[in-house]
């Protein structure tokens, strides 16, 4: 059982929840290897993914993750959502709360949509992602990825480089590292970090090569143009240049550290496909360890109600 009821942000989290997520999830990639993928610990109860901003890794991993605990799983999209046709929020939370709905996956374009949720609805809330926020079931996978790779977590100098301004990934990993012992250390040109990126509680730097040295892991994030103002840098060109991950740079990198990166890669821009395609990138890992780690909070959030099994 876990200390909270929701997960909408990192800080919702002890240690010791993490703790018991990661382990969890340990025994749901057992799971996940056998040739029935299936296990009724979630059956009979329901689960919603409202995704209401384009998502496809984040939503196909809380799918399956629901599929394989034998929950019922109804996923509802912008496009099949009333909210098109002019619906509130609110209003789409009331809708489901009155289907006796038990556990909520929601994305938002909007920081704190999920947390409106949880004032609307009896179920448990996940955030799947709510604007430049947070992510936090993103960052669980990922300190699950770093820890089945390098066997800890403690005591790991992890550089996460990039579009630190408008990273909901970063604002959730920052803080998750933090609370398992790890350093946290941002990089990225001054135009895509925070204004106060010394509040985040993490080492900042605005050198690649001058951090790389002394990295256990290097997260990739993606330039999220979307999300920005205006151009916040010069060129692609110029970005790949300075803060691109290419097989030069990552030559100069501690030889067992890892690449990391939430997805999609914009290959030639925060990374070089040379890299990305290396044994040293552990991205499809990352993929494979989301599916394990969302059944884990599913099960922690919703089968420790009922006296279910992790496997």
């Amino acid at each position: 059982m876990l200390s909270c009821k929701h997960i909408m942000t990192v800080s919702d989290m002890t240690p010791d929840d993490i703790t018991v997520i990661l382990d969890t999830a340990d025994s749901f990639t057992e799971v996940n290897e056998r040739r029935i993928k299936k296990l009724p610990t979630l059956r009979g109860r329901t689960v919603v993914n409202l995704f209401l901003e384009p998502s496809t890794r984040t939503r196909m991993s809380f799918e399956i993750a629901a599929k394989r605990l034998s929950a019922d799983g109804i996923n509802f999209t912008a496009s099949s959502s009333a909210t098109v046709k002019g619906e509130s929020l609110r209003d789409t939370a009331k809708t489901l709360s009155a289907m006796a709905c038990d556990l909520v996956v929601v994305r938002h374009k909007y920081a704190g949509a999920p947390q409106m949720l949880t004032e609307c609805m009896d179920a448990h809330i996940v955030n799947g992602g709510d604007g430049v926020h947070e992510h936090p079931t993103q960052a669980l996978l990922d300190l699950y990825t770093m820890r089945r790779t390098l066997g800890h977590l403690e005591g790991l100098r992890v550089g996460i480089v990039g579009d630190i301004c408008h990273s909901r990934v970063a604002g959730s990993l920052v803080p998750a590292l933090r609370m398992v012992g790890a350093t946290p250390v941002i990089i990225g040109p001054p135009t895509l970090m925070p204004a106060r990126p010394d509040i985040l509680g993490a080492e900042v730097m605005y050198s690649l090569d001058e951090a790389l040295p002394t990295l256990d892991v290097i997260y990739m994030l993606r330039v999220q143009f979307e999300r920005a103002d205006a151009m916040p840098i010069p060129s692609n060109r110029e970005y790949a240049k300075l803060y691109g991950m290419n097989a030069k740079r990552l030559a100069t990198a501690k030889p067992e550290a890892i690449i990391m990166h939430p997805g999609p890669m914009n290959r030639g821009v925060e990374i070089s496909s040379d890299v990305a395609d290396s044994p040293r990138c552990v991205v499809l890992d990352q993929v494979n360890a989301g599916v394990a780690v969302r059944m884990a909070v599913m099960y922690l959030l919703l089968g420790g109600e009922g006296g279910g099994t992790a496997a």
